[in-house]
């Protein structure tokens, strides 16, 4: 059997990037004209699905896609990135807007007389705002600027980070009114719904009123098309079913690459193994079975309070409640897992407080520069049910 690793397997998805288009557009059932808010688990697609999919889709339709990835760089400032992906695109188009400053269109590039421009730089100058710069992006080009971000919730580390949203909301708002044609789309996704739901959640956050869509994952479709392209490289006697395929799917969270892995390793051992499904269903087990203890692992590790908050907090997740730290409801919460798990630590705002903390220091819980509180990984809310 060839490496799978030298095939890549790419499962497109042309239709949900007409739809998703069709919204950016506003002739779909939804309107995404406001802002896109995508959320599903890491490593389930999303990247590949707007980098195969859904870019293709906007360059087919004669728009302009600017993709920014604040994962890849989690060290830099989301803002720079943001700045710097604008400024190189700007850059890709400096003679023609030296072409077009010179000639009649001069009124159209009114805007370049507003700031200073260093197109020599791969970064917009202090004076030059976001919108200024997609506007000029968009009068240029003549196109609708299609942005990108993904794993956007990071910008909600930082101020600044923060500071650029309400940037980008800003442009947005200038480039749909008083244009000839609408010059701005934004598309933000994200590995965590809560996170992502800061930025729409309340009055004071820049996208407030707009809505996170869940992201379709990957169904049998891409079941049916990974698994005949696996059983092409294998014997006609020596193939793998859907069926064993969608229920290791199912047990890895419908998560691509580590359905990879389990094929990868399985075709080490399928010249002499008698039976496929025990190899494969096996695997997608003991991949479950080890994210489950990572949870199992990290929960022995706290102390009751710990445990007793980070129960309170999954279950406000689950019932898409909202959780306020020291709240008297919160403290009582707290305080009925303490007692069932026999516990005598006392439930108070001190002892929250101290827990927060320690669970931040942790990584599992995370504070916006906000000041509110969400899981670092929602799986916990699957392993309290699992529980």
């Amino acid at each position: 059997m060839a490496s799978l690793r030298k095939f890549p397997f790419i499962h497109r998805r042309p239709s949900l990037a007409s739809s998703i288009a069709n919204g950016l557009e506003g002739g779909g059932l939804s309107d995404f004209r406001s802002g896109l808010f995508l959320t599903a688990p890491r490593r389930t697609g999303k990247t590949t699905f707007l980098k195969e999919d859904l870019i293709p889709e906007c360059v087919s339709r004669d728009w302009y896609p600017v993709y920014v990835d604040f994962w890849s760089d989690r060290d830099t400032d989301p803002a720079e990135l943001i700045n710097t992906a604008i400024a190189d695109e700007i850059a890709k188009n400096e003679s023609l807007i030296t072409k077009m400053s010179k000639g009649a269109s001069i009124q159209k590039l009114s805007i370049l007389k507003t700031a200073s421009w260093d197109f020599s730089k791969p970064k917009l100058s202090k004076e030059v705002t976001l919108s200024k710069a997609l506007e000029l992006l968009h009068v240029v080009t003549g196109k609708l600027i299609i942005l990108v971000i993904d794993e956007a919730q990071h910008a909600l580390n930082s101020d600044s980070g923060i500071n650029a949203m309400f940037g980008l909301k800003a442009a947005r708002d200038h480039l749909i009114q008083g244009q000839d044609i609408e010059g701005l789309r934004l598309v933000f996704t994200g590995s965590s719904r809560d996170k992502l739901a800061q930025l729409v959640l309340k009055k004071n956050q820049p996208f407030f009123g707009s809505s996170v869509t869940t992201f379709p994952l990957l169904d049998e479709d891409y079941v049916q098309s990974f698994t005949k392209w696996v059983n092409e490289k294998l014997a006609d006697g020596n193939q793998f079913s859907t069926t064993d395929m969608a229920f290791a799917f199912e047990m890895v969270g419908q998560r691509p690459e580590l359905l990879l892995n389990i094929i990868s390793t399985a075709s080490l051992s399928i010249g002499d193994a008698p039976n496929l499904r025990t190899i494969l269903t096996d695997g997608a087990i003991n991949i479950r079975h080890g994210m489950w203890s990572e949870y199992e692992s990290s929960y022995n590790a706290l102390t009751d309070i710990q445990k007793a908050l980070l129960e309170v907090i999954s279950n406000k997740v689950s019932n898409n409640a909202q959780f306020s730290a020291y709240a008297q409801s919160t403290i009582h919460e707290v305080s009925v897992v303490l007692k069932s798990l026999g516990s005598k630590t006392r439930s108070n705002a001190a002892s929250i407080q101290v827990a927060i903390k320690a669970l931040g220091a942790k990584g599992l819980l995370w504070k916006s520069s906000r000041g509110n509180y969400v899981l670092e990984d929602r799986g916990f809310v699957e392993w309290f049910k699992m529980r």
